[in-house]
C-alpha cells in the first residue's frame, strides 16, 4: 500500500499561506469546543525516521492553548516501565476530559521496532495487535477522539534528509547508528508497517496516510485531518445530547441465577484448628512473596463481596506475614474528580504493581457492573460493555505474567443484618457502618443479580473467580490464603 502513495504531492507557498490562516483559527476554535464539551482527543504521530513528525507536532501546537494539550514523547521503556504491562505507560498518559494529548511515536513501536529489531518474542508483537484494538476501542467507546498519523517519504529521501542532519554539527546527534541501521532495514520495515497499519486501521481510530515529501502539503494535510475529526465528534455529541436514550433492561434471570445460592455458607472452622492452619499459611506466604520477587512475577488479589462479608480481616490476615516493602493494600472507594475526568479502566491502570510486587485491592473495577450499574452512575450502554472492557484488561494482565486473583466473599442477608446491629452495637466498630450500606442492603436482590451476572461474564480460564463462603469468618481466611498459596506455588 505505501509503495503506491503517491509522494510528489506539493502546496504552492501562496495557497499555503492562504489555506493555513483560516485552519490555525478553526482549530483554536475547535480545540475550545471539545473542552467545552469535556471531550479527550488523542493525536498519534508515527512515520519513518526523519518524515518531519518534531516540525509537524510543533506546527499544530502554535494554533492550540497551550493549557489544553500535553505532548507525550515515547522512548524505548525503562526499566520500571519494563516491570509493567505492555500499555501501562501509554493508559497513564492517556488524556482527561477536554485535554488533547499528543504522541511523538506511541503503542506501535511494539509491532515496529520492537518486532523488527526481535526485542521481544513474535508472539508477544502478535498479540499485541489486539491489545491495541481493545485499547482504542476503550477509548473511541467512552468518547475519545482517535486521530492517527502515518508520515511517509522514500526511502531515498530519507536518506537525504539523514545526510542534510549529520552534515550539520547542531543537528548531527540526531541522526544515530540506529537510524542508519534501520535505514537499510528498510524492507522489513516496510512489511511490518504495512502489517501495522492493516490490521489496527479501524473505524473508530483509522490511519491517514501524510505524504511528507512537501512541508507544506503534510502541514495541510495533517491541520485538514485533525480539524475534520473533531468536528465530526462534535457534531455526533450533538445529535447524541438531542437523542432520547431508551436504557433496555437485561435479563440475566437465567445467566446463573442459582450460582451464588448454591453455595454452601455453613461452612466453618474451630478456632483452635484456625490458629494452627493461619500460622502454618502465614510462613508460606512470607517464603512465597521474596520467590515471586526473585522471579519477577507481578501479583493482583482483588477482593469484593457484600458489605460486612470481612473484607478488610481477610486482607490484615493475607498481610500480616509478609514484607511490606513487598505489597500494597489499596482501598478503591467512589471515584474523585480527576478519575471521573478518565475511563473508568484509569485509575486501576495506575495502581497495577511491578513485576515482582504485589497489590491488594480491596473493592475494584467490578464497581462499573455493580454500584456504578445498580445506582445509575453509568448508562446501560456502558455497564453492558464493561464485561468485554474487563475481561480485555485482566487478560492483558495475565498475558504479561501477572497472577491475578478475584475473591468474592459470601454472605447471606442474615449474617449480613447480624454484622450490621453488631457494629452499631460496639463504639470501635460504629465507623464501619453507614447510611449507604442500609440504603444497598434495601437493594440485596439487584446486587444478588447484579452480581451473578459479573461473576458467569467475567470468570476466565486465566482470571477465574473464587467464591469465598464467608459467613465464617475464620473459615473464608484460610480459604483465601490457601487459594494464593496454591497458585502462587505452582508459578514459581
Amino acid at each position: 500500500m505505501l509503495e503506491q502513495i503517491d509522494l510528489s504531492k506539493e502546496s504552492a507557498k501562496v495557497e499555503y499561506k492562504q489555506e493555513m490562516a483560516d485552519l490555525k483559527v478553526k482549530l483554536g476554535t475547535l480545540q475550545r469546543e471539545i473542552r467545552a464539551k469535556n471531550i479527550p482527543v488523542i493525536i498519534v504521530f508515527e512515520g519513518w525516521d526523519a518524515a518531519g513528525k518534531g516540525t509537524l507536532i510543533n506546527r499544530l501546537l502554535l494554533s492550540l492553548d497551550p493549557r489544553g494539550f500535553k505532548v507525550n514523547p515515547i522512548n524505548p521503556p525503562t526499566t520500571d516501565e519494563e516491570f509493567r504491562p505492555f500499555l501501562w505507560r501509554f493508559w497513564t498518559k492517556t488524556p482527561a476530559n477536554g485535554q488533547i494529548a499528543i504522541f511523538d511515536r506511541s503503542w506501535y513501536g511494539r509491532v515496529q521496532v520492537e518486532r523488527v529489531d526481535k526485542l521481544v518474542p513474535k508472539k508477544t508483537w502478535q498479540r499485541a495487535y489486539a491489545e491495541i484494538t481493545s485499547f482504542e476501542r476503550q477509548l473511541a467507546d467512552s468518547g475519545a477522539v482517535i486521530v492517527k498519523l502515518f508520515l511517509h517519504i522514500s526511502p531515498k529521501e530519507q536518506k537525504k534528509r539523514f545526510k542534510k542532519l549529520a552534515a550539520n554539527k547542531a543537528t548531527a546527534w540526531k541522526v544515530t547508528k540506529d537510524d542508519w541501521r534501520h535505514h537499510r532495514q528498510h524492507k522489513k520495515y516496510l512489511a511490518a508497517i504495512e502489517e501495522m497499519l492493516a490490521k489496527t486501521s479501524t473505524e473508530f481510530a483509522p490511519w491517514t496516510i501524510v505524504e511528507a515529501h512537501d512541508r507544506r502539503f503534510a502541514t495541510l494535510k495533517v491541520f485538514k485531518t485533525v480539524c475534520a475529526a473533531l468536528e465530526t465528534k462534535l457534531n455526533s455529541a450533538s445529535a447524541e445530547n438531542t437523542a432520547v436514550i431508551k436504557s433496555v433492561p437485561v435479563n440475566v434471570d437465567n445467566v446463573a441465577s442459582s450460582m451464588l445460592e448454591t453455595v454452601d455458607l455453613s461452612k466453618t472452622l474451630e478456632r483452635e484448628a484456625y490458629k494452627e492452619e493461619l500460622k502454618v499459611c502465614q510462613k508460606r506466604l512470607h517464603d512465597l512473596e521474596h520467590e515471586i520477587y526473585a522471579r519477577r512475577i507481578p501479583v493482583v488479589v482483588a477482593y469484593e463481596g457484600w458489605d460486612a462479608a470481612g473484607k478488610g480481616g481477610n486482607i490484615k490476615r493475607l498481610v500480616q506475614g509478609m514484607d511490606p516493602r513487598g505489597y500494597e493494600v489499596i482501598p478503591i472507594a467512589a471515584p474523585n474528580d480527576i478519575e471521573k475526568a478518565h475511563h473508568y479502566l484509569w485509575r486501576f491502570w495506575q495502581v497495577l504493581p511491578k513485576a515482582g510486587h504485589i497489590a491488594i485491592l480491596d473493592r475494584t473495577w467490578y464497581g462499573r457492573v455493580m454500584v456504578e450499574r445498580i445506582e445509575g452512575y453509568c448508562t446501560a450502554t456502558e455497564w453492558q460493555r464493561a464485561y468485554r472492557e474487563i475481561n480485555e484488561f485482566e487478560e492483558q494482565l495475565t498475558n504479561f505474567g501477572a497472577v491475578l486473583f478475584k475473591f468474592w466473599l459470601q454472605i447471606d442477608k442474615d449474617e449480613q443484618l447480624r454484622r450490621f446491629e453488631e457494629r452499631k452495637k460496639n463504639p470501635h466498630k460504629l465507623w464501619k457502618i453507614t447510611d449507604e450500606d442500609w440504603r444497598n442492603r434495601e437493594k440485596w436482590d439487584e446486587y444478588n443479580r447484579a452480581v451473578n451476572e459479573m461473576l458467569v461474564r467475567t470468570s476466565t480460564a486465566a482470571a477465574p473467580w473464587t467464591i469465598v463462603e464467608s459467613n465464617s469468618k475464620l473459615f473464608a481466611r484460610i480459604k483465601v490464603l490457601k487459594t494464593v498459596i496454591e497458585r502462587l506455588e505452582a508459578v514459581v
